[in-house]
């Protein structure tokens, strides 16, 4: 029985040993031998060269390092397609997925024949900025209640999963990529353990209030139709009313004459016109990005420099 660790990296030099430490002695615990797939995702910093000693050390700590940065996704996608254990677990380097978790989350799968992945939800949300745990809650019930398939509220990407759930998802090899929404798109039984939040170990996230907010809008538009939805309905009630105006124009000019229009509610139809049209515009050409950057069919991400050993690639 293996477990293959995929890892993705991004600026992680000082975190990496300590992520390995501690994973090694959950590996002596659970008595199951891991494989560690560690994806360099165009770091800046020194992770290339912790990665290449590491590896050095234990030949089954493997890497995968990318010509430029691809963002977590694609480096989620990587170490997947290159993950060979009977089971696969997605984690951040970190340490804000505990490792100890691993114990139960294996002990669960193993009771349980049904049961394809274990992943992790937390609970609370302590040390985050108030503003990004308010907008993170009204993603989850924004999508939820927009997309046929249902997130999670605080799942993290940290879960166990069987081969065959890792199989279903790598058959899912589109160039737009949401991790969070392809685990509940492809099904699977799937339990939750709860946990409070942890604060990282070392170093400085890479995701602040903007990449986190870009983040969720692909996360919509990748998962529901619902922005196309409100263009067309909020398109349709803006010439129901324009009808409406007309027609109350033309009546009131023919009773009681032409009284000269004010000016600012002049200028307040025109631009609530203008801005709901620049709005829909930038919605369908959000979907049209979407569909040139699938019709390119260009790789996911591109492989500079890996590690070979044993034949894993």
């Amino acid at each position: 029985m293996t477990i293959s660790v995929v890892v993705p990296c991004f600026n992680e030099e000082e975190s990496i040993p300590l992520f390995y430490a501690e994973m090694e002695r959950v590996r002596e615990v659970m008595g199951t031998e891991f494989e560690y797939i560690f994806i360099n995702d165009g770091s800046s910093d020194n992770t290339l060269s912790v990665l290449r000693d590491l590896n050095l050390v234990n030949p089954k700590a493997h890497y995968i390092s990318f010509s430029r940065n691809f963002g977590k996704e694609a480096a989620l996608y990587a170490g997947l397609q290159h993950a060979k254990g009977n089971y696969v677990t997605v984690m951040d380097v970190d340490l804000q997925d505990p490792p100890e978790l691993l114990i139960e989350m294996k002990k669960r799968l193993d009771e349980v024949v049904e049961l394809d992945c274990v992943g992790t939800r937390r609970v609370t949300r302590e040390g985050e900025p108030p503003i990004r745990s308010f907008f993170a809650r009204m993603f989850y019930k924004l999508i939820n209640h927009i997309s046929q398939v249902e997130m999670v509220d605080g799942a993290r990407d940290f879960r166990l999963m069987r081969r065959p759930m890792v199989d279903a998802i790598l058959e899912l090899s589109e160039y737009n990529r949401f991790s969070k929404g392809i685990f509940a798109w492809v099904g699977f039984e799937t339990q939750y353990l709860e946990y409070k939040n942890v604060e990282r170990v070392a170093g400085k996230t890479s995701w602040n209030f903007w990449s986190l907010f870009k983040y969720s809008i692909e996360g919509i538009v990748n998962f529901s139709d619902a922005p196309l939805n409100i263009a067309f309905v909020g398109g349709l009630l803006s010439w129901f009313l324009a009808f409406i105006m007309v027609v109350f124009i033309v009546v009131r000019t023919l009773v009681f004459g032409d009284p000269t229009s004010g000016w600012p509610s002049l200028m307040t139809v025109i631009l609530f016109l203008g801005g709901f049209q620049l709005l829909t515009i930038g919605i369908l050409g959000k979907y049209i990005g979407k569909i040139f950057m699938e019709t390119k069919k260009r790789p996911v991400y591109v492989i500079k420099e890996k590690s070979d050993n044993e034949k894993l690639f």
